[in-house]
């Protein structure tokens, strides 16, 4: 998935884009150091998909000069992810990002239309995975994907999940996310006829050890087509499930 590119080279064809255009585009300087930070400018063109900035640990006035930096540049849409309530209020003060608190996510510039293959589906073993489900959620919207959520589907209640078969059936990618023994996985990896990525959560009594019982289990699912992240890892799910939904074939 190389979009970015493809876009420049697209607009140089239709004639949206002037030659000249195009060379400074892609001959811009690979990062920008800002002290603090070096930021990828090149991301786009060599992944299709622009650097996104991971909130925890920076402070607000870090966030907001790395978010300015890539404004400067070009980016469209900038997404901010594990951002407290707090840095996304501080943030606000010198930039216009729209705040998502169930994702603990901000966003700067409009989501884009969806242009995937098909659909991504979301769904959690249970409410208290909705957080994690939602990173995964707004991480696969911003970059430009439809997502059909499926929440509380858990195998404790089968027969919830049973009632969502046709948009199982009809999804590009399925991303289950599950704490506790983690089995939602399993059951949707042996339904589905489409890659399922497993995102252990860290919700659980004592013995789940904070996600590792879930992140064993999916680990060591006989299902076929899965692929498993980190616990807790919504925003990787949500960006590889992207990626699979943008898939092209290279000539």
């Amino acid at each position: 998935m190389n979009s970015e590119i493809k876009r420049i080279l697209e607009d140089v064809r239709d004639g949206r884009m002037p030659v000249e255009d195009a060379l400074l585009a892609i001959k811009k300087e690979p990062f920008a150091d800002i002290g603090y930070a070096k930021v990828d400018l090149h991301r786009g063109i060599r992944q299709g998909a622009a650097e996104v900035i991971y909130g925890a640990g920076k402070t607000p006035e870090q966030i907001a000069g790395i978010l300015e930096t890539m404004k400067l540049n070009g980016q469209k849409t900038v997404l901010i992810t594990r951002l407290s309530p707090e840095a996304a209020g501080e943030v606000k003060r010198t930039q216009d990002i729209a705040y998502y608190p169930e994702a603990r996510a901000a966003v700067w510039g409009e989501i884009p239309r969806p242009d995937g293959i098909g659909k991504i589906v979301v769904a959690t073993g249970g409410t208290s995975d909705i957080p994690v489900a939602e990173e995964a959620a707004l991480t696969a919207q911003v970059h430009g994907n439809e997502v059909v959520r499926l929440y509380d589907v858990g195998v404790a209640g089968l027969h919830r999940l049973l009632a969502h078969l046709d948009e199982i059936m009809s999804a590009s990618v399925i991303i289950a996310i599950a704490g506790m023994e983690g089995a939602l996985a399993s059951v949707i990896g042996g339904l589905a006829d489409c890659p399922v990525i497993a995102v252990p959560t860290s919700v659980g009594y004592g013995a789940s050890f904070h996600g590792l019982s879930a992140l064993l289990s999916m680990l060591n699912s006989c299902a076929s087509g899965m692929s498993v992240v980190n616990i807790d890892n919504g925003f990787g799910a949500g960006y590889l499930a992207s990626m699979i939904n943008h898939m092209e074939a290279k000539q």
